[in-house]
């Protein structure tokens, strides 16, 4: 009876409760940030919601499947091309070198100028320091967390968008999609510099089965892109749980978190599979009913000493490096050539958008023990306000001058 009603309250409070505040805002705010806008309250202010079985154990299991199945649909949404704009508005097409040059200017300069300032001026503040790692590894998985865009997030920002924005959309959309893979790369990297040279000793078979199990599953969507385009759809079906297994599990052997698997087991499954699943309708569903326990219980993690005056001045701190930072490099190295000042301007915005992205990384690295308790909480206030502000930014910048 106490798992019963400790579900039904984590239900109550980390979904139905985010949903009315949302319908009740009028969708103004994101309603990922909802539920841990209330985890953190409820941490800040030491509510003792275990007396209720918050966070239950069944809740911890349903958001956690909740973000693989998230993770995985990131991975899926590579090959998705929502709300293409035609006509005289249409996107240009950017060249493969320029695309990825503004993607890695987007990306790198947020990271190497919010790192650097992390390393100066924020982990020699008391509480920073992270438990298990040098200084280096904490201030580059900081800046990692502040360069992250939103790419779930922002397909669902950019499919809402006026037809007259399309442009500006798409052009963010594709340099999310890159930024999305270096973020999981740049994951990846940094568990393994945080577990040093002993990362590759004392590996076991189940390691280079984890291996040969990737090979095998890039193999196997590289060969279906070529020869089995179109299959039954129950065949696809039947793939879509052997990959998202497959891929949890091997990053989990290799000693990196699982979602990171998930991630990539979406993205090397065949394109031409991917477009026939209800790949939208799965990633809302999940955001909306199922993750907000995730989101909610990342919330009620953070040490509720740990958010202190100091520390929301460091978030504020933080949110405005991340939206200089990334603005101002769209704005230096524009995805294309011909986008006037306003343009970029507008594309910058919609990428400094943090979302769930950055949520799940910096849980992922506190886990880990890559961020101290103030640094995660500070990551935390972050990507609330930063996605919150998405909205706001777009619309001043996109605003035609009279």
């Amino acid at each position: 009876m106490a798992n019963m009603f400790g579900i039904i309250s984590d239900i109550f409070v980390f979904v139905l409760l985010p949903w009315l505040i949302w319908r009740a805002l009028r969708r103004q705010i994101p309603i990922a940030v909802i539920p841990i806008l209330i985890g953190i309250l409820l941490a800040a202010f030491h509510v003792p919601v275990s007396d209720v079985g918050i966070p239950s154990a069944l809740g911890e299991e349903i958001g956690w499947i909740a973000v693989l199945v998230m993770a995985f649909t990131a991975g899926l949404e590579m090959w998705q091309h929502p709300g293409q704009a035609t006509g005289p508005d249409a996107p240009p097409s950017p060249s493969i070198g320029r695309l990825l040059g503004g993607a890695v200017v987007a990306l790198g300069g947020p990271f190497i100028v919010g790192s650097a300032l992390v390393y100066w001026f924020f982990l020699p503040l008391p509480g920073w320091h992270a438990p298990r790692v040098g200084p280096g590894v904490a201030a580059a998985s900081i800046g990692l967390c502040i360069a992250v865009s939103a790419l779930p997030v922002l397909i669902g920002v950019v499919r809402e968008l006026d037809p007259v924005h399309n442009r500006v959309g798409q052009l963010a959309l594709k340099l999310a999609v890159i930024d999305d893979a270096a973020l999981w790369i740049g994951l990846a990297v940094l568990q393994f510099i945080a577990r040093g040279p002993s990362a590759l000793h004392g590996w076991t078979h189940l390691q280079f089965v984890a291996i040969a199990l990737l090979v095998a599953l890039t193999y196997a969507g590289l060969w279906a892109a070529r020869h089995f385009r179109h299959p039954p759809q129950w065949v696809i079906w039947a793939t879509v749980p052997v990959y998202l297994a497959a891929g949890s599990w091997a990053s989990h052997q290799l000693g990196l978190h699982e979602l990171i698997g998930a991630y990539f087991a979406g993205a090397i499954m065949p394109p031409s599979w991917v477009r026939r699943l209800p790949v939208e309708q799965v990633g809302i569903f999940s955001l909306m009913w199922l993750a907000p326990m995730f989101f909610g219980h990342s919330g009620l993690r953070i040490d509720g000493d740990a958010l202190t005056w100091p520390s929301v001045q460091a978030s504020l701190f933080l949110v405005v490096i991340s939206i200089v930072t990334k603005m101002g490099a769209v704005w230096l190295f524009p995805p294309v050539s011909g986008l006037n000042t306003r343009q970029a301007m507008s594309i910058g915005a919609l990428l400094q958008c943090k979302g769930l992205m950055e949520i799940v990384a910096a849980t992922i690295l506190h886990e880990q023990g890559m961020l101290s308790e103030f640094a995660f909480a500070a990551l935390m206030v972050l990507a609330v306000i930063s996605t919150t502000l998405t909205g706001p930014l777009f619309r001043f910048f996109s605003k035609e001058k009279p």
